[in-house]
């Protein structure tokens, strides 16, 4: 109720200017003073320690903030990248005079929050409890003792989260676009990944605790119901034992733009949607003069619903949801990003209108009705976002920290409604630069890469895989006289061969998966010579379940049931048939052995194969084991084409057959990761347990 009551003060206040004229509609009101802003009086004192401190007053409710920003450029963390996020998460896991339990229930018990970074510590309460709420995030910052058991919980979240970012076109555009703009030799290039997470140890989260998180480069900001007075002996109590130490600074070359525009392409094999980034690092300090003039001119392109790229690509083509652009700032290198996520049809098209909004940014000057127009948004949003304490508090750290002057903010909106059509043109020639530009698409290659050859200056696509390294999209030829059915074979061989598989006359496969922190177990039932039934249980819940009878098939769940017919019937058909492998062509399957690629560090045969249906799908066998490493299917519903993609590893020897222990599935909703529970063998399956009727 209040931002609402807020937002209507503000409207009267505009329009209060006009109230005693008279309306002339064919005129556009000339725009009124800037509002002034009163931040409050920053006032500041220094610690022994180096611990610089900044009070901003604001005594209209009785609540504090206390927000701590370090001052770091950390080094490179190589092969163990996600320790400084690990850490951060670790600092709140308990201190050596609480436990995690105790920390939380003391926070819990003020009614406080209590957050860690990277680069500080945030925390807030009522201001009757701004003695203990310091007591605790002191205990926090100085007293950190981190446990094993919190760090393997941390990483295996950390891990579990990375899996569910594996088939997101959105992280993957993500990831690979920090190694394009800034390379692996920065950290801003770096990727966590699961590899990556694995190697953080305890140790290395001491070292970064111990090596960053000290008062020296500290900024400590306390916003609220406070006086310097009596907040400074409550600071100096807590935070004056913190003791200073030297901490590193690491310098890195800064990241240029390419030398021309590039197209660079990440494959996701069946995805229907292509998400483009025109994307290039650019030289923009926190403290540069250009940077309010930077933002009004970017919001104009593509910071807001009202921007020219939405509503190019959005409202007038209908290419996509929404379409933005970001123009950061930093101390080491900031980043240019045009940003749409689109049909595989309309990318090249979609592309286009891209590119010639930025060159309309370069060329035309905005008329001023759009520049006011933009202005009076961001005064808006400026003065809401100064109902939020930890804004207040980032204001008052960011004039020490980068060198602004005094009255920056005070200042804010009467600099941004000064700026002129000339002054975005200038931003436009400066930081706009489609010439220079990485063109970076995540998409189905096969559909895609044609079409957007056209906007590389080489003409030339470059493939790169989900972390920024150069992908081979050659095969390795296969070798002379290795046919499919040499393939299929040595896989049949290598799980137990063909006289072994022949003596199953039933199997019940049991697996888990978690979906959102909740169990899922994964039942298949196989019963010679063709029933089949698959289920997915939460519990007692069944989620969904496909049964093949031999005769009829029925799919039933939480969305009620139907029976399954057509092309779909006669692929379940096929599923029904144990071991298919050494079926393929008695069941019409055509087989074509494509080549090798690589898949996880080791060569794999690649089978495409083609059913009597006419359903494609490709099966991936390593070289030297045999074994089933890697399987792809495209199935078509009201959406569109989806493929999923299923990675089989850890195969397990029970009772003489290998059944994979771990099997990864992405292009589902969402990625999944089951793991083998139990098999058991020719245990007299009855018939009702295939009743499709």
């Amino acid at each position: 109720m209040k931002k609402i009551i807020f937002s209507i003060t503000a409207i009267l206040l505009v329009t209060a200017v006009f109230a005693q004229q008279k309306l002339d509609r064919s005129k556009r009101p000339a725009p009124g003073p800037a509002p002034i802003i009163k931040l409050g009086d920053i006032q500041s004192f220094e610690l022994p320690n180096g611990l610089k401190v900044f009070v901003v007053e604001n005594h209209k409710t009785p609540t504090v903030a206390f927000s701590i920003a370090l001052d770091i450029h950390p080094a490179l963390e190589n092969d163990a990248v996600g320790t400084a996020n690990i850490t951060s998460q670790l600092l709140t896991s308990g201190t050596k005079n609480r436990s995690k339990d105790q920390l939380d229930n003391d926070i819990d018990f003020i009614g406080a929050t209590l957050n860690a970074s990277t680069t500080g510590l945030y925390a807030s309460s009522l201001k009757k409890q701004q003695t203990k709420l310091l007591e605790l995030m002191s205990d926090v910052l100085m007293n950190a003792d981190f446990k094993q058991e919190e760090l393997e919980k941390i990483k295996t979240q950390t891990v579990s989260g990375l899996q569910t970012q594996k088939d997101d076109p959105d992280a993957i555009s993500e990831n690979v676009k920090s190694v394009l703009n800034f390379g692996k030799g920065h950290p801003y290039g770096e990727i966590t990944t699961e590899e990556s997470v694995g190697k953080i140890t305890l140790e290395k989260c001491n070292n970064y605790y111990k090596t960053y998180f000290r008062p020296n480069v500290a900024y400590l900001a306390v916003v609220g119901d406070v006086t310097l007075a009596e907040i400074k002996p409550l600071i100096e109590k807590y935070f004056g034992a913190w003791q200073k130490a030297n901490v590193p600074t690491s310098t890195y070359a800064m990241p240029v733009a390419p030398a021309k525009t590039r197209v660079a392409v990440i494959n996701k094999a069946g995805a229907v949607q292509s998400v483009i980034n025109v994307t290039y690092p650019v030289d923009l300090k926190p403290n540069s003069d250009d940077v309010i003039k930077a933002r009004v001119m970017n919001t104009i392109l593509g910071a807001g619903f009202s921007s020219r790229l939405f509503l190019n690509l959005r409202e007038k083509n209908g290419y996509t949801y929404g379409s933005y652009s970001s123009l950061n700032n930093d101390v080491l290198v900031g980043e240019f990003s045009a940003y749409a996520k689109v049909r595989n049809s309309v990318s090249d098209s979609a592309l286009t209108e891209i590119m010639n909004e930025l060159n309309r940014m370069r060329t035309e000057k905005v008329p001023q009705d759009e520049l006011e127009g933009i202005k009076n948004y961001l005064i808006g949003n400026f003065a809401i976002s100064l109902e939020d304490p930890a804004t207040v508090a980032k204001f008052a750290i960011n004039i020490e920290r980068y060198h602004l002057p005094k009255d920056y903010y005070t200042n804010y909106l009467k600099n941004l409604s000064a700026i002129t059509a000339d002054d975005v043109f200038a931003m436009a020639q400066k930081y706009i630069r489609p010439e220079n530009a990485t063109i970076l698409v995540v998409g189905d290659r096969e559909e895609i890469s044609k079409k957007l050859e056209r906007f590389s200056a080489s003409k030339t696509i470059e493939f790169y895989d989900n972390y920024g390294n150069i992908a081979n999209t050659s095969l390795k030829p296969i070798p002379n006289g290795v046919t499919p059915k040499m393939v299929t074979d040595a896989y049949v061989k290598a799980i137990g061969g063909e006289k072994a598989l022949t003596t199953i006359k039933d199997i019940r496969l049991k697996m888990s998966t978690e979906v959102q922190g909740r169990k899922i177990n994964v039942e298949t039932l196989h019963k010679t010579p063709n029933k089949y039934t698959m289920s997915f249980n939460m519990g007692p819940m069944t989620i969904q379940k496909q049964i093949f009878d031999g005769v009829k098939g029925k799919q039933s769940g939480m969305q009620g049931s139907k029976e399954i017919t057509g092309v779909e019937l006669e692929d379940l058909k096929a599923e029904a048939i144990m071991n298919q492998e050494m079926q393929y062509e008695k069941l019409g399957y055509k087989l074509n052995l494509k080549g090798i690629e690589v898949v996880n560090g080791s060569e794999a045969y690649v089978l495409d194969l083609l059913s009597s249906t006419g359903k494609k799908s490709t099966e991936w066998y390593d070289v030297t084991s045999g074994l089933k490493v890697k399987a792809s299917s495209t199935t078509t519903n009201e959406t569109g084409p989806m493929t999923q993609v299923s990675e089989y590893s850890d195969y397990k020897n029970i009772d003489g057959i290998k059944y994979p222990g771990s099997i990864s599935i992405t292009g589902t909703p969402m990625p999944l990761k089951l793991k083998l529970e139990s098999v058991d063998v020719n245990k007299g399956i009855k018939d009702s347990e295939f009743n499709a009727d």
